[in-house]
């Protein structure tokens, strides 16, 4: 699961992947009409198709390298194609199964174990053979098939919209899933974050894509190789950038999609661009790269944005803010406003239909217009369940010229929620007050508001890398000793709530496509008269390490071992289901000496992610 680090690399970029609506078009020829229902199969067709006999792939000379986007889906009729991932708990292997539907009937089939090793799709699924002009085979490689991939219908009775989530999760701590292919409906084969660029001279090449064999007698898959044309033409950011750079905004030039599980759908929102998707909260790219190309005119280079439910960056999570996913490395506080703002500008991917870099993003939940009225009650009706992962992303920096002489124990961490409810809070201005006065909302099995309650204050916070309302006490990060009592205390104390991670998709009332996943619309401006944040069932809250906040100061103390709390609900203020299981603990063993500390994190069970 884990994905690679980019430390020390720069950033690359390619053309837009096609539009899927309209390159999936072109397949419906080759797809068999939907049988009649009578005699329909019980379990779903699927099948290989390229949308397109060529494709052009790009790879520059200043950073070499060729990602093999080759436009080829996996089509599902008879029914839709859909798998359930989950472990019971962390000390438990990741094992899948079949959901197969047959009108009301409904059966499972269990896929063999260890087929499926983590929550990112199937390994292993498609085998790719790169030949060039004279016949010699250049490269062979199979890739991960993420079946909630850029998907588009291949017919017009499709169902207008798929029910599956939008992307594979890949936060190392995620519990359950949901994969599908809609019926009617094709999905990208691209691996896209787990697809290392391959080399490639420019010319022209031959590519022929097959689903592996084990795959094809598991589900039925006929033996059809796709063969495609492949262009590869060298471009150069230099040439790129004459004119001063200024084409971007007119046709966005998005990075790589670098997961295939983390490419958006191709019915994405429109009108958005500007914000280059829900990347982090406060993550930015690599800021002096960033910064360099602004100076010099040349095109943008941003990392990808990953779709806000993935947790598909470097440091394995999406988190907060409109900034693209930052290295591992990056310290946890940013050191100049200037060169935010220009990782900023360089993020401006755009979010057009069909594109599948994962900059889509969604629109935040509308808060009601007037504070709640009447006598507050708590009633009894389903409530939200909050629950913590354990600490991950950590890693160990000095304080920079923020903090010189200091050393900081920096993580990412995540609360969740398991339902069966959503947890929504709404914050309320009086005119002339610099807080909002939050409650939380209640609401019955028909959706009906049926109670409120009031719940703390929500504080706008000015800080690069947050600009946003947070609502005050909703976790707190403690560093534990060995004898797990508290040693020190992490300055974080406010959050904006949106759904980052798809932490469990198969809990009860989860929601698969869940609003308020950017914080650009989730958390509201300075000005704002009023907030709505939600933590919708199923999903969960990343803050990444590399935010002011998400660290301890460990300057003075001792080497050792050391558990990372994260602690929802601290003080109780939010009504849940359950208050006895919203703290998580990582185990960390501090070593070093002052000015070069070091931290090893042992494996949590089965989870080995650091």
């Amino acid at each position: 699961m884990m994905t690679r680090s980019q430390q020390g690399r720069t950033h690359r970029l390619t053309r837009p992947s096609i539009a899927i609506a309209a390159a999936v078009a072109v397949t419906a020829g080759v797809v068999a009409a939907a049988p009649d229902a009578k005699t329909a199969e019980p379990t779903p067709k699927l099948g290989l198709v390229a949308a397109s006999t060529s494709v052009t792939l790009d790879s520059w000379k200043e950073d070499p390298g060729v990602y093999l986007d080759l436009g080829t889906y996996l089509t599902s009729e008879n029914g839709a194609f859909e798998l359930k991932v989950t472990r019971k708990s962390y000390k438990d292997p990741v094992v899948a199964q079949q959901i197969l539907r047959n009108g009301k009937k409904t059966t499972t089939k269990a896929l063999p174990a260890g087929l499926v090793k983590d929550f990112s799709g199937l390994p292993g699924f498609a085998k790719i053979a790169i030949t060039d002009a004279a016949g010699k085979t250049v490269l062979s490689k199979t890739e991960a098939f993420c079946p909630n991939n850029a998907s588009g219908r291949i017919r017009p009775d499709a169902p207008a919209n798929s029910k599956y989530p939008q992307s594979c999760p890949v936060n190392p701590f995620t519990l359950g899933s949901v994969w599908g292919v809609e019926n009617g409906w094709a999905s990208n084969t691209y691996a896209g974050y787990y697809s290392d660029p391959v080399q490639l001279a420019a010319g022209t090449y031959t590519a022929k894509i097959s689903v592996t064999k084990k795959y094809r007698d598991l589900f039925g898959i006929a033996n059809k190789p796709q063969t495609v044309k492949v262009v590869v033409r060298e471009r150069s950011w230099e040439d790129e950038g004459e004119g001063g750079g200024e084409g971007l905004a007119a046709e966005p030039r998005s990075a790589a999609p670098k997961s295939g599980a983390s490419a958006a759908s191709a019915s994405g929102d429109e009108g958005h661009a500007g914000h280059g998707g829900h990347a982090g909260h406060g993550q930015v790219a690599d800021a002096p790269a960033a910064a360099s190309a602004h100076a010099h005119g040349a095109p943008a280079r941003p990392e990808a944005p990953a779709t806000r439910t993935t947790g598909a960056t470097p440091t394995f999570n999406v988190g907060h803010g409109p900034y693209p996913p930052a290295p591992p490395a990056l310290p946890w506080a940013l050191k100049k406003e200037s060169l935010q703002r220009q990782a900023f500008s360089a993020a401006k991917v755009g979010d057009r239909a069909g594109q599948t870099d994962g900059s889509r993003q969604a629109p935040g939940a509308k808060p009601n217009a007037k504070r709640p009225t009447g006598k507050a009650t708590v009633p009894d009706v389903p409530k939200p369940d909050l629950r913590s992962l354990p600490a991950y992303g950590i890693t160990v920096s000095d304080g920079y010229e923020d903090a010189p002489g200091k050393d900081y124990l920096a993580f990412s961490a995540n609360v969740w929620n398991a339902g069966p409810a959503k947890l929504v809070v709404d914050g309320f201005r009086s005119p002339g007050k610099e807080l909002m006065d939050a409650y939380q909302y209640f609401y019955d099995a028909d959706g009906k508001q049926v109670g409120y309650t009031p719940t703390g204050t929500m504080e706008w916070d000015p800080r690069p890398g947050h600009e946003h309302w947070h609502f005050t006490d909703f976790a707190s990060y403690r560093l534990l000793k060995a004898d797990q009592k508290e040693t020190v205390r992490s300055g974080k104390e406010a959050f904006c709530l949106a759904n980052t991670d798809a932490v469990d998709y198969t809990v009860k009332n989860a929601n698969w496509h869940p609003d308020n996943t950017d914080l650009s619309t989730a958390c509201g401006q300075e000005n704002s008269i009023s907030v709505r944040e939600v933590l919708d069932v199923g999903s969960g809250d990343t803050y990444t390490q590399d935010l002011p906040g998400q660290s301890f100061d460990i300057t003075d103390l001792p080497n050792g071992t050391y558990y990372i709390q994260v602690l929802a609900n601290p003080e109780n203020r939010l009504k849940e289901t359950n208050h006895n299981n919203n703290s998580a603990l990582r185990k960390v063993v501090l070593g070093g000496k002052k000015g070069a500390r070091t931290v090893k994190v042992p494996a949590h069970h089965l989870v080995d992610a650091n």
